[in-house]
């Protein structure tokens, strides 16, 4: 999606940056999640904590890693620790906010990224968990990225790899998770969603500009609740769009060019 004075990928990163707060911790990964840290801490939210899966804590990234080991990752760090002390401290309830992608979502936040169709006979084996499991189970806030369709906003995904609401109010709990966590936003390249605490299902919260209602409910397999209320997702400014194309990716391995 190219819209006049930035692009789809530039939208997404200031959307998924001004979700986060001053003072609080995120778990990143590489590309947009990375990305979207980076400008929050360059911009309104210099003292937000990130933590990288392969071991950094609090670094100050000067450029886009191109991966959680990449050495950059650990810039002014408060510490280059391990894989089991970011996840402990994921399992310890130190981590406010985590993203994750997904190949399929379900209207409970529910991701799948293990397998699509049949378990003995699928039509794609997908790369699994890796940590997102732990992410999805233990941070406060969980944040999912991902383009939206009717392939990917599905009624009832294939295999549950990282668990959203689940089966709806109370389920997380009662299959043994801390209580106050789950899905918080979901972005992707048409809107942002959140959740109606009421019934745990997805529902509309910002439109990207440009974008419209029917556009969101032709792109899904179930029905999203539509508010009567809901915003217009935030568009970069000048000084956003100079820190992600000149500072944070200046070679548009992500951004683009």
């Amino acid at each position: 999606m190219t819209i006049p004075g930035y692009n789809g990928t530039e939208l997404l990163a200031t959307v998924a940056s001004r979700i986060l707060q001053n003072g609080d911790s995120v778990f990143v990964g590489t590309g947009l999640p990375v990305i979207a840290g980076m400008l929050a801490q360059k911009t309104h939210a210099p003292e937000l904590l990130v933590f990288f899966e392969a071991g950094a804590i609090g670094p100050q990234v000067p450029q886009l890693p191109i991966s959680v080991g990449d050495s950059r990752t650990i810039h002014k760090a408060v510490a280059a620790s391990s894989m089991h002390d970011l996840m402990s401290m994921c399992q310890s309830g130190y981590a406010d906010y985590g993203f994750l992608g997904a190949a399929q979502l379900d209207p409970f936040g529910n991701i799948n990224t293990t397998v699509i169709g049949d378990w003995d006979k699928p039509t794609a084996r997908l790369p699994g968990s890796g940590g997102a499991n732990d992410v999805g189970s233990f941070v406060h806030k969980m944040i999912i990225i991902l383009r939206q369709s009717k392939r990917s906003f599905v009624p009832k995904v294939d295999f549950i790899t990282t668990p959203g609401f689940l089966t709806g109010p109370g389920a997380r709990e009662k299959a043994g998770l801390p209580s106050g966590g789950g899905p918080f936003r979901v972005i992707t390249q048409l809107a942002v969603y959140d959740f109606n605490p009421a019934t745990c299902r997805m529902r509309l919260f910002s439109l990207h500009p440009g974008v419209k209602v029917d556009d969101v409910r032709e792109s899904a397999g179930f029905e999203i609740e539509i508010p009567e209320s809901y915003g217009e997702s935030p568009t970069p400014t000048a000084d956003e769009l100079r820190l992600l194309r000149d500072v944070i990716d200046p070679s548009g391995i992500v951004i683009g060019k």
